[in-house]
């Protein structure tokens, strides 16, 4: 069993940034289990977190890194030369004291949020905006980054971690850096109930089924498959089949897809 050093400020949340959020166990509104293995968990907090950072040209000073038990990284609450609080994503070196702006044309330090035309080729950037004003939606994981590749009129190719290229419109806002907790990965959970504890219940193998339970289910002993290509449990074909929609708006933004 491993777990990630925590290098984090000794505070309590911030209250009024916490929220209760109801707990569905994967089951939508008419109570059905949609989203199997969910249930139980620790009681949890959610931290409202300002993906946006609208307050444009207001310097802020990082009051503490702290963790979130809803997300993989690590975020900081920072406090506004006005006096308002917030939390962001918590980019790799950010540290407790240090300042940070959100505006246009920032510096190119790390935590600093601005337009991607104003970001040298070569830069790291997370929490970056697909649609100007809605807020960064992607390179928000644990150790995610997007790599500033080019700028060519109006737009700006981004490398994803995962390896794909994507194209932005440069007026979008990014924050500089990688995100934070970028050893999350390579944590060992060691047991099942460190898994129970963030609330995922036990994945029974297809193969110890019964046929009517699943396609791989039935035989003596430890059988094969029975099956020549892979399936799920309602007998939809996975191995090797793309599941991104033909028809999506956003596939002409795409230069080259992630293996």
């Amino acid at each position: 069993m491993t777990a990630v050093d925590y290098s984090l400020t000794r505070a309590r949340p911030w209250k009024s940034l916490l929220v209760k959020l109801p707990e569905r166990a994967g089951r939508n509104s008419q109570g059905r289990v949609t989203m199997r293995h969910q249930g139980g968990g620790v009681k949890r907090m959610y931290r409202l977190i300002d993906f946006k950072q609208f307050k444009l040209g207001v310097p802020a000073r990082v009051e503490a890194l702290e963790y979130d038990p809803y997300r993989t990284a690590f975020i900081a609450r920072i406090i506004y030369r006005d006096g308002e609080r917030s939390y962001i994503l918590a980019p790799k070196d950010l540290r407790a004291g240090q300042e940070i702006i959100a505006k246009d044309d920032a510096p190119l330090s790390i935590g600093n949020r601005c337009a991607l035309r104003n970001i040298p080729i070569g830069y790291f950037v997370h929490n970056v905006e697909l649609h100007r004003g809605r807020g960064g939606q992607m390179a928000r994981g644990a150790g995610a980054y997007a790599e500033v590749l080019a700028q060519d009129n109006g737009v700006t190719h981004l490398k994803l971690s995962s390896g794909e290229i994507r194209k932005v419109s440069w007026d979008n806002f990014a924050s500089l850096g990688q995100v934070s907790n970028e050893d999350h990965s390579l944590v060992v959970i060691g047991k099942a109930g460190r898994n129970r504890h963030k609330g995922i219940r036990p994945t029974v193998r297809g193969s110890v089924m019964n046929p009517r339970d699943h396609p791989y289910g039935g035989g003596e002993g430890r059988s094969q498959r029975g099956t020549r290509r892979p399936k799920t449990k309602w007998g939809k074909i996975t191995g090797g089949r793309k599941t991104r929609s033909r028809k999506k708006r956003s596939n002409v933004f795409i230069v080259k897809r992630r293996k």
